[in-house]
């Protein structure tokens, strides 16, 4: 009995010490790709800060401009949520579909109609699950995301919200603060906030804020707006793909390296079991070896007693 336990007790640590070799690789190298993935953020905030700021400029001189402002009441709402193609990342995926399904049951219990756009292979199974349905859904580009990318999802949504078939539009992502803090967002992509930060919080100067001195447009500024909200969707997606990115690469090397230390943890553990087991086992057969041998003691010392006992009785 004791022998097959050691060899199920060998089997499992076999295979957790496998599991730990995995997630310590999966480790490394998810910390490597959140350094190339910070560079990535740092490199492209000037570009959206600047084209935040030259939006902002250029809508501030268009009267009743509807590229600018929050809408009183918004009927029809596009939602954008990213998301990550794969798992092994702990709550990261989780806390961004709750945050995006809270905010389509708000919505809709007040009335408006949704049109759901996800980026990520989680999140088409996630909404595909709970039976909603969704417009569009774009894969294989959380990774590692390119500027193309970024156009590919604006280009579902500025068209509709310039035609006036959508009156706002929403995106749900992992904003990435650093290394030990990254926080699910839900923030408005358009119409332009007015009065917000132009790089929320990581420049100078406000997307709003109009420096003094005198503008001239040309073409005029409305022509000027059809040209920049294109680019400034684009611009403020492909900031949000790469805070994703490296939000979710953060997540996946806390989880990998919990997920390591749990199965050295357990490892050893089982190894004491393992230990504990054999050396009952051998315990046991020196005891039995003993036994054996002390019961064989005296059957030969009864035997020899009675034989000298019986000669003598003949004398």
């Amino acid at each position: 009995m004791s022998s097959g336990q050691e060899r199920i007790l060998r089997r499992r640590i076999r295979s957790i010490k496998s599991t730990e070799q995995l997630t310590r690789a999966m480790d490394l190298i998810s910390a490597s790709q959140i350094v190339r993935a910070k560079a990535r953020i740092q490199a492209s905030r000037p570009y959206v800060a600047g084209i935040e700021r030259v939006l902002a400029i250029t809508a501030s001189d268009v009267a009743s401009s509807p590229i600018r402002g929050v809408p009183a009441d918004p009927r029809r709402v596009a939602v954008v949520a990213i998301v990550a193609d794969r798992g092994l990342c702990g709550a990261y995926n989780s806390n961004v579909l709750r945050a995006t399904n809270r905010l389509l049951r708000a919505g809709e219990a007040e009335g408006r109609v949704f049109t759901l756009i996800t980026v990520g292979r989680r999140a088409q199974r996630f909404f595909r699950f709970h039976g909603r349905q969704i417009a569009r859904s774009f894969v294989k580009m959380t990774d590692r995301p390119t500027y193309e990318d970024a156009r590919r999802v604006a280009g579902e949504i500025v068209g509709p919200f310039l035609a006036g078939q959508v009156d706002l539009v929403q995106l749900v992502s992992t904003r990435f603060h650093s290394a030990g803090r990254q926080l699910v967002e839900v923030s408005q992509l358009l119409p332009l906030a007015p009065g917000e930060p132009a790089t929320h919080g990581d420049g100078p100067g406000t997307a709003t804020s109009r420096p003094e001195g005198f503008y001239d447009f040309e073409p005029a500024a409305a022509d000027l707006l059809a040209v920049l909200v294109p680019r400034f969707a684009e611009a403020v997606l492909f900031r949000a793909l790469l805070e994703a990115a490296a939000s979710e690469h953060t997540a996946r090397q806390r989880a990998m390296s919990a997920a390591a230390d749990n199965a050295d943890e357990l490892a050893t553990t089982l190894n004491r079991l393992m230990n504990r087991i054999r050396q009952d086992a051998i315990t046991t057969e020196i005891m039995d070896v003993v036994g054996g041998a002390e019961a064989l003691r005296r059957t030969v010392g009864a035997g020899g007693s009675e034989v000298l006992t019986g000669s003598s009785s003949e004398e």
